[in-house]
């Protein structure tokens, strides 16, 4: 069994019950679990690796609830720089029909080290495209080789532009081929066990891309083999009134009818609910991957976040696919929903410390996971410390946790997944950032090309 000691923080952010914060604190991992937490000088002062973290504040690895990891291939082209959630997807569904299999793993490589770098450990992943030879397969193969926790979508598109629906034809699969598949990787790589770096997510996309008949199967096939349902919800007007226009319902009102309720449930986005929504959301354990960034680069309106922390309802955070935020920096999503929130509803509408949390323990909460999102004995080694010496902190000592949010958001300096050590002084242990760059640009330019040409 190897150890692993951190010491000598300047701040540790626990998270825990009581929200810890320890001057001088540090933990000790044994194999993959935090075996110890407090004051350096109560802790073991031997490890089989002795990290000084001497300086820096550490807290527990955020959690990303929401993403489309394929979607780094396309950021901030011109013709979607200025469209709404409806014509900004109608645009790029052309675009996105020229994936393949190595775009698939060289944009996971690409978003998943960019969240890395940031401070996540845990990620969501939303795979709904499955043109050409796509398959979940190669984003999964992706995140094992770069060591983070993975929860990726097995995500579908069924209902056609010629049935109603959004997408064109070419890129929706029937019922028949999105259910084998889903049995497939779940047979091949769901891992239910406490610490487990992959679960497969049952991910149907969206009420204006999916048919009613595949929303109802999916969550009773997802419940009977124990795994997470995902969706989005609630996301804008257009998406309201499709809802009201198809089956008379609003989307919440829509996803309770389908089954889509539940503490094994949560939705991306849910932007417009009104009251009795919220509540239900709270009464039935329902999630919300909140994307402020996204939110605000499509237009689409500002969730009601204060409300749903007020009524108890599991609220993580996400920075959705990177054509449409356009980056994967999750400390900068923390700012920017604790911002969002006081342009609405005043100063003290939102917190640090809130937003804080709804990176880590709500994001955890979310997921369905009772191993991640603190820094207390008995759970995942999941961690990331950020150097205070540093030009952006400057002037700020007094409050490292206010710091990381207040201030320009930074990568991270280390990061610790499973007990591993998978970022050290800003780098990524063994990946050529380099070269998975320079191919990630070829493949976005060969699509572009491709799609220009159909």
């Amino acid at each position: 069994m190897s150890t692993l000691l951190l010491k000598n923080a300047t701040l540790l952010i626990t998270m825990d019950e009581k929200r810890r914060r320890i001057e001088q604190g540090g933990l000790l991992v044994r194999d993959n679990f935090i075996e110890m937490v407090g004051p350096s000088r109560e802790l073991p002062q031997e490890a089989d690796r002795v990290i000084d973290a001497s300086g820096m504040v550490v807290l527990p690895g955020l959690v990303n609830t929401h993403h489309h990891l394929y979607q780094t291939l396309t950021r901030a082209l011109p013709a979607v720089q200025d469209v709404e959630l409806f014509d900004w997807l109608v645009t790029l569904y052309p675009i996105w029909a020229e994936l393949t299999a190595e775009a698939i793993y060289v944009s996971a490589q690409i978003g998943l080290a960019e969240l890395m770098l940031s401070g996540c450990t845990t990620a969501n992943d939303h795979l709904y495209i499955y043109p050409n030879d796509v398959t979940l397969d190669a984003e999964i193969r992706a995140a094992q080789e770069l060591g983070i926790r993975f929860h990726p979508c097995r995500g579908s598109m069924s209902l056609g532009k010629s049935k109603g629906g959004l997408p064109p034809d070419r890129v929706v699969q029937t019922e028949e081929e999105i259910m084998a598949d889903c049995q497939r990787v779940v047979d091949t790589y769901h891992d239910p066990s406490p610490y487990s770096m992959c679960r497969i997510v049952i991910a149907p996309c969206s009420p204006f891309s999916v048919t009613e008949e595949l929303m109802r199967q999916s969550a009773v096939w997802a419940r009977q083999q124990g795994l997470t349902l995902h969706t989005h919800v609630a996301e804008t007007l257009d998406e309201e009134e499709f809802c009201l226009r198809k089956v008379g319902l609003r989307p919440v009102e829509y996803m309770q009818e389908l089954g889509w309720v539940g503490e094994d449930v949560w939705y991306a986005h849910a932007i417009y609910l009104n009251e009795e929504e919220i509540d239900l959301l709270a009464e039935t354990g329902t999630g919300v991957a909140h994307c402020p960034a996204s939110n605000m680069r499509l237009g689409s309106g500002i969730a009601p976040i204060r409300e749903m922390l007020d009524r108890d309802v599991k609220v993580g955070l996400a920075v959705d696919g990177s054509a449409s935020n356009d980056s994967s920096h999750m400390l900068a999503e923390a700012r920017m929903a604790m911002l969002l929130q006081r342009v609405q509803k005043g100063a003290g509408a939102l917190s640090a410390q809130e937003a804080l949390e709804m990176a880590t323990l709500g994001g955890a909460a979310v997921l369905g996971r009772d191993d991640i999102g603190s820094l207390s004995p008995g759970k995942a080694a999941d961690f990331i410390a950020v150097n205070l010496d540093r030009l952006e902190y400057a002037g700020a000592g007094h409050d490292p946790l206010g710091a990381l949010l207040f201030c320009r958001p930074v990568n991270v300096d280390l990061s610790v997944i499973n007990g591993r050590v998978v970022v050290e002084k800003g780098h990524i242990a063994g990946l050529d950032l380099e070269r998975a760059i320079a191919r990630q640009n070829e493949i976005s330019q060969e699509m572009l090309k491709r799609a220009a040409s159909t």
